[in-house]
């Protein structure tokens, strides 16, 4: 379920984050860190898919929106708390032990509805939206549950056998389609993972004050949820996720022809900046409303792994600056450009109903 899976996953970054301050040489932090790294996909995907599947149709683009707020606003304070404590060892500790509070959420997140539907634990799922109706004044009409119970029992034998075993990454690329939108939906995830990091990881070698500088990458992405949150209602997730990526792009491939003028050179880093921090929060609503519900939460999670493999390469990228300023924004442009273009093979995703099945994912 989401809500095992989430608290695992606190528990383990928790852990590793605090042993972190401890270690005594690099390979023992190394390791720690490994551990707290391997635990980021699901601590910021799990919550994502359970936000998602509680609301409806209408309220996806609201939660898409909030979430990254949250996102950006931390990424701010970050730069502060970096600021005031320099030592490496505190820093662990100050920004591992203030995740132990979110366990107070045991007590009050509830597991995904959906989830457990499409593994058929109605009982579950009964009192769960009993509890949604109360809280927001609503009742569930008095044949609600029979009606749903029956509309996922007349599914076909073979879909209720699906939903009662378990799931694995294979299941991803069984069929044609969700085979498809998965290695779109990764490679998309790859160039997003890859530029946001890198850009963030370039804004010293722009000089200045390197924490002002950390500050601004991360205030710059503020500006652009005033855009994105009508946009993705208006325009649709795909082709507001293409321009954003390939407006980010160009503005990193435009550096090439300023590459003498420094100014200029930081006004387009931050247009590029905006860009992928655009589609940052695009991608993933698109991703949650493309895999099904029965794999969804493995989907999410396959693709966030994968695109967390170009932050291990990217620091290469970055150093090639030392030859050429804007070559690590080129480089990162052209795979903005790329992921850009991959994303109009995906099918819109406004105002349609989750898939729940792997059949519904086709």
């Amino acid at each position: 379920g989401r809500r095992p899976a989430y608290f695992i996953y606190l528990f383990i970054e928790c852990l590793f984050g605090v042993a972190t301050a401890f270690a005594q040489d690099f390979v023992t932090w190394s390791v720690f860190r490994f551990g707290v790294g391997f635990t980021v996909p699901a601590i910021l995907g799990t919550p994502f898919v359970l936000a998602i599947e509680l609301v409806g149709p209408s309220r996806r683009t609201t939660c898409t929106v909030l979430t990254n707020i949250a996102y950006s606003v931390g990424l701010v304070v970050l730069s502060g708390v970096v600021f005031l404590v320099r030592d490496w060892r505190q820093l662990a500790l100050a920004t591992s032990i203030p995740f132990l509070s979110f366990f107070l959420y045991w007590w009050v997140l509830p597991e995904s509805p959906r989830w457990l539907l499409a593994r058929g634990r109605f009982e579950e799922a009964e009192k769960i939206l009993k509890k949604m109706a109360r809280v927001n004044g609503k009742s569930l009409p008095a044949n609600y549950m029979v009606q749903l119970k029956r509309k996922y029992q007349v599914e076909r034998y073979v879909k209720q056998k699906e939903r009662r075993r378990n799931y694995g990454v294979l299941d991803l690329f069984k069929t044609p389609n969700l085979r498809r939108k998965t290695l779109i939906i990764t490679f998309i995830w790859f160039t997003n993972t890859s530029v946001y990091v890198g850009l963030s990881y370039y804004a010293p070698v722009l000089g200045g004050d390197e924490f002002l500088n950390f500050f601004l990458a991360g205030a710059v992405e503020l500006p652009t949820y005033f855009f994105l949150w009508p946009a993705m209602d208006c325009w649709g997730r795909r082709w507001t996720l293409c321009t954003s990526m390939i407006i980010g792009g160009a503005a990193c491939l435009a550096t090439f022809l300023v590459q003498k003028d420094t100014n200029v050179t930081l006004v387009l880093y931050c247009v590029g900046k905006m860009g992928i921090s655009s589609s940052f929060v695009v991608l993933p609503l698109m991703a949650s409303e493309l895999y099904p519900t029965v794999v969804r939460g493995l989907g999410m999670s396959t693709s966030s792994v994968v695109g967390m493999l170009g932050p291990i390469f990217i620091p290469l990228v970055v150093y090639l600056g030392e030859e050429m300023l804007v070559l690590p924004l080129i480089v990162m442009g052209l795979l903005l450009v790329a992921g850009g273009a991959c994303s109009l093979l995906l099918p819109e995703t406004l105002n349609q109903h989750l898939p729940q099945s792997l059949e519904d994912g086709e």
